[in-house]
């Protein structure tokens, strides 16, 4: 069992039987009464973030989590499924753990897969992706109603946002976390 002079940024602790990563941390030493450590956590799963409080010497339960490369291969309908890219185990991901992220993953797609105890945790996607438009309406020249973007579906299926004057057909650069449209891609 760890102290909180183990504390760093980066390092996972289970609190209540959840897995918080520590974001931020600063030990205080007040003039007057004991030390303790300020610390700034993020639930591993959910992504809530919370400000809590552990008194010097604390013991706290460090827990180990590796972050691995996967590349995707392919959704069979109950899960989706991904390879190591340094052994080529196979392993399957519930819906619940991959979330929003499955708006945006492309087959071979290179992801990270956070790993604890072998059940997976979380999935990072890379910051953007190229997609292609499958569907959008033509847009109408001088429609300003607004602000000159309009609905488009892209080859994940996942529908965004994006400027009057793109085309079925069309590459476009997305954002993962939000999905917004960052620009369109040159062959």
């Amino acid at each position: 069992m760890a102290s909180t002079a183990d504390i760093r940024n980066g390092v996972v602790l289970s609190i209540d039987g959840q897995l918080w990563n520590v974001v931020e941390f600063q030990h205080v030493k007040p003039g007057k009464g004991g030390a303790f450590v300020r610390t700034k956590l993020k639930n591993v799963v959910s992504g809530k973030t919370v400000d809590r409080t552990f008194n010097a010497g604390a013991k706290v339960d460090i827990q180990n989590v590796d972050r691995r490369d996967f590349q995707y291969l392919y959704n069979d309908g109950d899960s989706f499924v991904f390879m190591d890219v340094e052994d080529y185990d196979q392993i399957n991901v519930t819906d619940a753990v991959v979330g929003d992220a499955a708006r945006f993953l492309l087959e071979n797609m290179q992801v990270q897969i956070g790993m604890h105890d072998g059940q997976p945790l979380y999935l990072e996607m890379p910051p953007s992706v190229v997609v292609e438009i499958t569907y959008t309406e033509p847009g109408l020249q001088g429609d300003r109603s607004n602000a000159g973007t309009k609905a488009a579906t892209v080859s994940t299926g996942a529908e965004i946002q994006v400027p009057l004057f793109l085309n079925e057909g069309t590459k476009v650069k997305v954002d993962t976390r939000t999905g917004d449209y960052l620009g369109r891609v040159n062959d």
